[in-house]
């Protein structure tokens, strides 16, 4: 495993102490959220519609679930969840920088590296999630952060993570090589092996939809084009013999620890 111990950190009052973790990537580490438009502000209402179609649906109701997201950058998803009445929410992310932009907002943010503070007492969640995608960890590294996450839920608790996926052939390669902080790319069935490992049950792949933005007439047309040549594609592998049934540029999955 590329990781090696580096010093002894102390992180907030819920992370607890733990050893500091060198992981794989080097210029976009998987702890903080570089997906951020340049203009940061503009990215509250944009990543709100974005979330709310792809992530509320898989949420609990019950709006004193503790909810723990890894990787929260300025707090766009943190931002959402407040907004919908979540009570028990925290957002940890590695960059001050970040961090500052949400508590700008008064959003519950704080700066923590993703494996120190998962290494800490167990907090018992009702839902992690990771708002940054699991490909910028190599194949041992996201298994023992997945590891890690269902220590820290609780019973029944869900996860909720996503990739980019490797079975689109339009974009699959090019988002592999155009970074070379992303390790590798998955398709719903390697996405659900790699939440099996981390000792997940229940496991639900799902696309994650880019044309949710309703206002915009243009984002009907992109619908439209991609759905097409997903279908396409679709045909196209089981021409091959192959069931592959998720196509979009992204894919989540939902996993639930046993209990």
């Amino acid at each position: 495993m590329n990781t090696v111990n580096q010093q002894v950190t102390t992180l907030g009052s819920s992370g607890g102490d733990a050893s500091a973790r060198r992981l794989s990537a080097r210029l976009e580490p998987f702890d903080s959220y570089w997906q951020a438009p340049q203009d940061v502000e503009s990215g509250y209402e944009s990543f709100k519609t974005y979330y709310r179609a792809n992530y509320l649906p898989l949420l609990p109701a019950d709006r004193e679930s503790r909810i723990l997201v890894i990787s929260c950058g300025p707090g766009y998803l943190v931002n959402l969840l407040v907004q919908e009445g979540y009570r028990s929410v925290l957002g940890i992310d590695s960059d001050p920088a970040k961090v500052e932009h949400a508590r700008r907002k008064a959003l519950p943010c704080e700066v923590a590296e993703a494996f120190p503070y998962l290494q800490g007492p167990p907090a018992e969640y009702d839902v992690v999630i990771a708002e940054q995608e699991l490909n910028h960890l190599t194949h041992e590294e996201t298994i023992e952060f997945l590891r890690l996450c269902h220590r820290a839920l609780r019973p029944r608790g869900r996860i909720i993570v996503y990739a980019l996926n490797g079975a689109n052939p339009l974009v699959g390669s090019e988002n592999i090589a155009h970074n070379i902080d992303h390790f590798y790319s998955v398709t719903e069935y390697s996405l659900g092996q790699l939440l099996q490992l981390g000792g997940f049950g229940d496991i639900r792949p799902l696309p994650l939809q880019l044309y949710v933005f309703w206002k915009n007439p243009l984002n009907y047309v992109g619908l439209a084009i991609t759905g097409l040549l997903e279908l396409c594609m679709r045909a196209v592998f089981i021409l091959y013999g192959k069931k592959v049934t998720i196509l979009s540029k992204k894919i989540a999955a939902i996993g639930i620890k046993p209990g």
